[in-house]
């Protein structure tokens, strides 16, 4: 017994003259299991997935409560691909692609979310298509990720930072953030102009959960609020055989290099650091039917030319 503690005592002190001659901290080494954590959780929202969407509107404050029409409750369902687009240290991209069809013409391009380690550039949503830029201080972004989130033609959403929770058996990433009226809304509504999205990310047993808290704000020019109306939102991610989503694979093979060049064009607008608005159409047109009518083979000029003639100099 005396000679295994013996042993034993002298592993524990090569590790610590291991870990001391790298110059790593047991600080550090806790950060970067963490870290290992967070980028587990995000890679498993890869996949095939079963959805079920659901929304209602909860709470209302309109002042004349008669004549306030709140939006329908909406159950919907779908099947999407989320593909691992980018794979980096400090960088995870992961993109939706949703199926409406059998073949890789029957998909629909959905939404992008990238994930950024200690990010400090941010972009913030005012209102009418503008974003604020603003840098955070680097304590304040110390081991969280920034969640950004796109629109189906790779331009801004909404971000937010915050850290990956893994305690006591649950694993989600939680944050609020200022947003655009989503698609089920603004083809349908102009009473509010900001949605101020509360997201849990969760991963579960059988996929993850998108639960949302969101508040419909009005928005005036001075930035003040007024707050409109809530609502519930839940949608459940369940995972399934990656064979059933053959055909947005099939999509993505094809037309990944088109929506790279996209990505590249979008990432130096952002590198700018500075604040963004866009033009809500150019010739009558939204941005994204420009964009989906290119074909794979489309150049980087092409893609180039459409992007800035959205950019409000």
């Amino acid at each position: 017994m005396k000679i295994k503690t013996l042993l034993f005592s002298a592993s524990i002190m090569l590790v610590g003259i291991t870990v001391k001659s790298q110059g790593t901290s047991g600080s550090e080494l806790v950060k970067q299991s963490k870290k290992q954590q967070d980028i587990k959780s995000i890679k498993s929202m890869c996949g095939c997935y079963e959805i079920k969407f659901n929304f209602t509107e909860t709470f209302s404050y309109a002042k004349d409560s008669a004549k306030y029409k709140p939006s329908e409750t909406k159950h919907d369902y779908g099947l999407e691909w989320v593909e691992l687009v980018e794979d980096q240290p400090n960088k995870l991209v992961l993109q939706h692609l949703l199926i409406v069809g059998k073949t890789e013409d029957d998909i629909v391009k959905h939404w992008r979310q990238d994930w950024l380690y200690e990010n400090t550039d941010q972009y913030s949503f005012l209102k009418d298509k503008t974003w604020k830029y603003k840098k955070l201080a680097s304590k304040d972004a110390k081991g969280q990720w920034t969640q950004k989130v796109y629109q189906v033609d790779d331009s801004p959403r909404y971000e937010g930072s915050s850290s990956w929770v893994h305690v006591d058996g649950s694993d989600y990433w939680r944050n609020t953030a200022d947003a655009p009226l989503p698609r089920r809304e603004y083809t349908k509504r102009d009473d509010y102009n900001v949605l101020k999205r509360r997201n849990i990310h969760e991963i579960t047993k059988y996929g993850w959960l998108h639960e949302q808290d969101n508040d419909k704000l009005v928005r005036d020019d001075s930035g003040n609020d007024v707050l409109l109306a809530q609502e519930k939102g839940l949608d459940v991610y369940t995972k399934v055989d990656n064979s059933k989503c053959k055909a947005a694979q099939d999509y993505w093979k094809k037309n990944g290099e088109l929506w790279k060049k996209v990505r590249a064009k979008w990432d130096k607008v952002y590198a700018a650091n500075k604040d963004l608005t866009l033009q809500k159409k150019v010739d009558g047109k939204n941005i994204y039917e420009f964009l989906f009518e290119l074909k794979p083979t489309a150049t980087q000029e092409e893609v180039d030319k459409i992007i800035d003639s959205f950019i409000v100099r």
